[in-house]
């Protein structure tokens, strides 16, 4: 309802408010004692829900003339949208003004409420790839102290983890979470899960470099077990195993449309 808009006004601080007198005309009151009967039954449907009504409604008064340069004040309200959007809800449903301005708001909710809802999935894109940043940091770290334990073959020491903590490979957990075989799980996984393999990450590396490990099939069962290790520990306190937690939306997808930078490279697979 561009009306409403309209009249709608700014403080010098940037609060936008609106005044009562001038939304009265456009949701169809002709007279001022009829429409601060809706302004107060908006004030008491703010303070029902125990929301300060004095933050959304603020009485003021204008003098204006009346004649032979007398003057009298003439009662107006300073309405917050919160406040200009009670007094739509409260006004009379039978009056096309009113069902209008009160499917005006309705509308402008549901887009704030998608706005919100998309701010506090970016917001969740940018912990996982932090975290994700993470991992590939540990991964490297981790690889490090497999090549002085003698590891030669990469993918087979990453499948021994990958057992160890979710107790199958790779591909068969990427099948289990339907995640597609060209996709990467970590581009998939959650924070929790993302942080569960960081975690199996560094202490496998800390467990090959402390207890000086060497050979490759020691490293790689040194691997597994520490993976075990982690995934009976996520079992235990979560009550949930690995490999079935959720698969996410794409990190990739998520990315390319917050037109960030590209993701770092993934873990070793």
């Amino acid at each position: 309802m561009t009306q409403l808009e309209a009249q709608k006004q700014v403080s010098s601080k940037g609060v936008e408010y609106w005044m009562a007198r001038s939304i009265q005309p456009i949701l169809g009151y002709a007279t001022w004692d009829k429409f601060t009967n809706v302004v107060r039954k908006a004030i008491s449907a703010c303070e029902g829900t125990g929301t300060e009504a004095n933050h959304h409604f603020s009485r003021t008064a204008n003098m204006v003339d009346i004649g032979s340069g007398a003057k009298r004040p003439e009662q107006d309200y300073f309405l917050s949208r919160y406040g200009c959007y009670l007094v739509a809800m409260n006004g009379d449903a039978t009056k096309p003004e009113v069902a209008a301005a009160q499917t005006y708001f309705a509308v402008q909710t549901r887009r704030q409420e998608l706005t919100d809802n998309q701010e506090r999935m970016l917001d969740d894109v940018d912990k996982r790839l932090a975290v994700r940043q993470r991992l590939t940091d540990a991964t490297k770290h981790l690889n490090s102290a497999a090549k002085q334990a003698g590891v030669q073959s990469y993918a087979l020491f990453a499948h021994a983890g990958y057992v160890g903590l979710y107790g199958m490979s790779l591909k068969e957990v990427k099948a289990k979470k339907g995640i597609a075989e060209k996709e990467q799980l970590f581009d998939r996984a959650g924070r929790f899960e993302l942080s569960a393999n960081e975690f199996r990450a560094n202490v496998t590396e800390k467990s090959l470099v402390k207890n000086k490990i060497r050979g490759e099939a020691n490293a790689n069962r040194e691997h597994q077990r520490i993976g075990g290790v982690v995934r009976q520990l996520i079992h235990k306190e979560i009550g949930t195993l690995p490999e079935d937690l959720p698969a996410e939306p794409s990190l990739t997808k998520l990315l390319s449309k917050k037109k960030t930078k590209a993701l770092p490279p993934p873990p070793a697979p």
